[in-house]
């Protein structure tokens, strides 16, 4: 068991580097494709999510005051921490959906919070 969590993990850590490394991709395309195609779809759409979240988390850290700025930066810190835990969970199902369901976790999660984060200012 403990063999397998840790592979899960290696596996949703390597798509979000790759994620976060990745420059492609349109968010709107569809993942259309072989199994490879799609999770290499969903990577480069993770990826463009993940530009926009972390553009706007540096403005929200700016604009907020210094309490609420430590907050956010541990809220953060958590919510990473539960987004790559959550999609583990997908990544650790049987066959090559999982690897598919583990993908679409990381894009989906990713960009609702870029989307939360985004609109900070406006509330």
């Amino acid at each position: 068991m403990m063999v397998r969590t840790a592979i899960g993990l290696a596996a949703v850590l390597a798509l979000v580097s790759v994620a976060q490394a990745g420059d492609q991709g349109d968010p709107e395309q569809s993942c259309d494709g072989n199994t490879f195609q799609m999770v290499e779809c969903l990577k480069a759409r993770t990826a463009q999510w993940d530009k926009r979240l972390n553009a706007a988390y540096q403005k929200a850290v700016q604009d907020a005051g210094s309490a609420q700025r430590d907050q956010l930066r541990a809220a953060q810190r958590l919510w990473i921490q539960y987004r790559d835990a959550n999609c583990l969970y997908y990544g650790m199902g049987e066959g090559t959906i999982a690897r598919l369901d583990a993908g679409e976790c990381m894009r989906s999660m990713t960009e609702a919070r870029a989307k939360e984060l985004e609109g900070l200012g406006q509330q």
